[in-house]
């Protein structure tokens, strides 16, 4: 009997009336022998399977309440729809059983239950039964009810079952010293989706928490540093409190770093997080980052990296002393990520930037190959941070030309050469050596080549006429890269046309490079907390990145900061221009991003790229036709053959250009797109008074953000002015944001912004991400909030049948995402007729086995189209859409504007 095969042959399914019959035996060993077959087997045969209803009705109420706990755990276990109602009445004995183990087994079996038949939970009452039971005398009781209450919720993310409260909070407090060690993790993980109420509810909680810290089980410390970090955002920094929990949180996370490497690792991930949101609270605790001899090496780069955040000026003689010896380390990928690290402090911390560089050329002397290398590039970086500084280091790394055989080092390089040709006498030399093997170079270097060429032209003209007239006839004529011809094409149409545009286009001002752009987006990073010692916190991405299927995953937020409480951040790492007791934050970099508002002036806005429309004027303009001459004083530059520019290229630059931006898409007719309601995106507190709510629409092709401005201070206020950061898809506003008279206190305007997708475009995470900036008389506040994709759907999204066929076998299988719509009540008439006006169209419909399926399409502003196959089956509420895209990152987000679109 104990043999393990006895539970995996087939043939022994036979023999199932004869084991349900051993059922009734006394001998608990046997009993449960019997309760594990029927798990294993029920399945395959379900009909046998109500055999054994009525033991499991006369087993839940034995005396002893183990057999008891045993029937009602194995009645969890046998997934068959057929008996599920049966096992309704002695489950909820169960739930009322005497015994606390009988319960908290129960407890548990209502969440199985739930995942087989939800609507029959319900029905039954047993999630108010399981509510009942956080109230329950027994600690391990309260703790499985919490675990059950959680998995349900979770997979039904709209209903607000765990209803916390004040005194079932207390309730939960008090369990929590006396669970088993998994017990606390599901009342830890409880407690931090509850939001207090004030400061002084999350300082009280924040106080019952602590003593977790010192638990032996790393993931109960990793669950109770997620609640006290989400709590410290209510409280203020004012508070005697505040600075004692920072000092507490600091030695646990030391000490998961003693344990084996695998914790460790996953400890180092979780810091890293926790290092980014308030470095204070290990910045004195440098030295455990240092790495071992002995450390395998994804320890190691993960040491690497939060040393790097912890760095300061007060440490930064000691982290360089370190970083200069793991450079000689025999491990290769490490002595990369060492130098690059000896960059990354340069470029933080001002005035260690010398010293980098000292060390920097040090290892360069060491001619070690790789080393020498990655030295290079970190200094390019070093360049674009502190120009007209280190440039005297130009002649060595000039001396290192011919041993760089890497990508990166080799585009590094150029770019160096082309950067500063004026003060390097044979730039032209340099370059033209690069360019004789230019077609077996990667495209990166490639790229780079035909920059720097070009701007070694702008700056010497009349020497290098020929080698630009050569870069720009081998990325045009010669090379099968799309992005090298455009770049190319578009160098050649500028120095063909107006030579001083081209200068002021190829040699700008760079915007400084900042350290904060390793940095993760301040959104991402509030919902990254929240999920401190879950997977979410070792991939640093949130679970709708990586959990698939068409449950709902709940976004998840820090909860907002009362009025005295800001944002934590130790001096020595505040970015340079931001202001005191800001969040270290991507956005406002003078002369970077969102840049400086205070000193903006919004002037009428531009509506789409310049280089566009002077395409189009151009048409067809021979792209060297003379039009060097000014530059270099004379006619002797050979324009290409004439095969070289396409009949057409004229149009297609234009009107390509044109279509990328979708600056063609503002006609259509009128759209009645599904309008979100408007909600706070800016609350009083956070911005001195001014309370900004607003939505977005889409209406006869034009987006607008509506906004809603309220003053809540008791000043006036005026000047106001709006930006947008990067964003995927380049939204920016199309006129200034004009409200047109001071805004009193107490008083509300209402405020329609145009806006228009020809922005700078930046991948943001999650993809519908938009960061604000607002500018007024008293202040520039910063907010994010996330947009709903079907704003971007154009009204020229209907494709043709035969095109849309040739497209869905095209996209790779591997594209093609399945979602779940559930509870949608609409037949399939209404369904097409409510996604057409918000720009999905049915393509095609046709009925297969009593299920109407639609076939759509939609295209985004971007010009990215998304293919669609939605199946109703007529009286089920559950659609099934699968979309295939050759951008698969758009699928999840659209699948998020069905269910808007469809269940509103």
């Amino acid at each position: 009997m104990t043999d393990s095969k006895y539970f995996t042959t087939t043939k022994e399914s036979a023999l199932f009336p004869d084991v349900v019959n051993c059922m009734q035996t006394d001998n608990l060993e046997l009993k449960k022998l019997v309760y594990l077959y029927l798990m294993n087997y029920a399945k395959s045969q379900p009909d046998m399977a109500i055999m054994a209803v009525n033991t499991f009705v006369k087993d839940c109420e034995d005396p002893n309440p183990l057999i008891r706990a045993l029937a009602v755990r194995t009645m969890g276990c046998i997934r068959v729809d057929k008996i599920t109602e049966y096992l309704c009445e002695p489950l909820r004995k169960c739930l009322k059983d005497e015994d606390p183990y009988v319960r908290k087994t129960a407890a548990v079996c209502v969440a199985k239950l739930h995942d087989i038949n939800a609507q029959l939970v319900e029905d039954q009452g047993f999630l108010d039964t399981l509510k009942d039971l956080i109230s329950d005398s027994n600690p391990m009781v309260v703790a499985n009810a919490v675990a059950a209450l959680s998995e349900i919720a979770e997979s039904h993310p709209s209903s607000n079952l765990l209803d916390l409260n004040p005194q079932s909070i207390n309730k939960l407090l008090t369990a929590l010293n006396e669970c088993t060690e998994w017990g606390q993790i599901f009342i830890l993980d409880c407690l931090a989706n509850y939001t207090p109420k004030d400061d002084r509810e999350a300082q009280s909680i924040c106080e019952r928490v602590t003593p977790r810290l010192s638990h032996a089980n790393s993931a109960v410390v990793l669950s109770a540093v997620k609640v006290l970090m989400k709590f410290m955002e209510m409280l203020s920094k004012d508070l005697d409190y505040y600075g004692t929990l920072l000092k507490k949180l600091a030695p646990p996370l030391v000490t998961l770093l003693s344990a084996e490497p695998e914790l460790q690792y996953v400890a180092l991930r979780n810091i890293n997080l926790i290092v980014q949101k308030r470095p204070e609270i290990l910045k004195h605790e440098m030295k455990v980052f240092f790495v071992k001899y002995n450390d395998p090496i994804y320890v190691k780069l993960e040491k690497l990296d939060i040393m790097i955040r912890l760095a300061s000026q007060a440490n930064i003689a000691q982290v360089l002393a370190e970083l200069k010896e793991y450079a000689t380390e025999v491990d290769v990928d490490f002595v990369r990520k060492a130098v690059r690290a000896i960059g990354r402090c340069a470029i933080k911390v001002e005035q260690s930037a010398e010293r980098c560089v000292s060390t920097l050329l040090d290892l360069i002397q060491t001619k070690v190959n790789y080393v020498v290398q990655e030295a290079i590039v970190v200094i390019k970086d070093i360049f674009r941070k502190y120009p007209n500084k280190y440039e005297s280091v130009i002649a060595t790394l000039c001396e290192n030309l011919d041993s760089l055989d890497e990508p990166e080092a080799r585009a590094a390089m150029i770019w160096i050469v082309g950067e500063y040709a004026e003060r390097i006498d044979n730039a032209d030399e340099l370059l033209e050596s690069f360019l004789e093997g230019f077609h077996d170079e990667s495209t990166q270097v490639q790229l780079q080549l035909l920059t720097a060429i070009v701007k070694l032209f702008l700056k010497k003209p009349t020497e290098t006429q020929e080698l630009v007239q050569q870069v720009l006839s081998l990325a045009t004529q010669d090379s099968d890269n799309p992005d090298l011809r455009d770049r190319g094409y578009i160098y050649w149409r500028l120095l063909s046309t107006d030579p001083v545009a081209a200068k002021e286009v190829v040699l700008a001002e760079k915007p400084l490079i900042s350290e904060e752009t390793d940095l993760i987006e301040p959104t991402l990073l509030d919902e990254l907390i929240c999920y401190i010692g879950t997977l979410a916190s070792v991939y640093h991405k949130p679970p709708s990145a990586f959990v698939e299927g068409g449950r709902g995953v709940v976004h998840k937020s820090l909860p907002p900061r009362t009025a005295s409480s800001e944002s934590t951040e130790s001096p020595e790492t505040a970015p340079a221009g931001a202001p005191s007791g800001e969040q270290p934050d991507v956005i406002p970099t003078q002369g970077d991003l969102l840049g400086d508002l205070l000193n903006l002036d919004l002037g009428p806005p531009v509506s789409g790229p310049p280089l566009a429309t002077t395409s189009v004027q151009m048409g067809a303009v021979d792209l060297l036709g003379g039009g060097l001459d000014s530059l270099i004083g004379g006619p002797n530059f050979v324009a290409p053959p004439a095969a070289a520019v396409p009949a057409n290229l004229g149009a297609s630059m234009g009107s390509g250009l044109s279509d990328l931006f979708d600056l063609t898409s503002g006609v259509g007719t009128l759209s009645g797109s599904y309008v979100v309601p408007k909600a706070v995106w800016l609350p009083a507190m956070k911005a001195k008074g001014l309370e900004i709510s607003g939505t977005f629409t889409r209406q006869v092709g034009s987006i607008s953000m509506d906004l809603q401005l309220t003053n809540k201070a008791l000043q006036v206020m005026t000047d106001f002015a709006i930006q947008f950061n990067r964003n995927s898809f380049g939204l920016a506003p199309a006129a200034p944001l004009q409200v047109h008279a001071p805004l009193s206190p107490n008083q509300t305007v209402e405020i329609s912004l145009p806006l228009n997708t020809v922005g700078s475009v930046m991948k943001m995470e999650p993809l519908n991400n938009l960061q604000v900036a607002v500018k007024n008389n008293i202040d520039v506040f910063y907010f994010s909030t996330l947009y709903p994709l079907h704003i971007l759907f154009v009204e020229d999204g209907k494709m043709d049948r035969q095109m849309f066929l040739a497209t869905w076998k095209d996209i790779p299988n591997e594209n093609e995402a399945q979602f779940q719509i559930r509870d949608c009540p609409l037949n399939a008439e209404a369904v097409s007729s409510r996604l057409q006006g918000s720009n999905i169209f049915t393509v095609a419909k046709r009925n297969v086995e009593a299920q109407d399926m639609l076939y759509q399409s939609l295209k985004l502003t971007n010009g990215i189209w998304v293919l669609a196959e939605l199946r109703i089956q007529p009286g089920n509420p559950s659609f099934t859409l699968s979309l295939k895209c050759r951008a698969p990152e758009v699928s999840q987000h659209v699948y998020q504007a069905y269910e808007t679109i469809l269940k509103n």
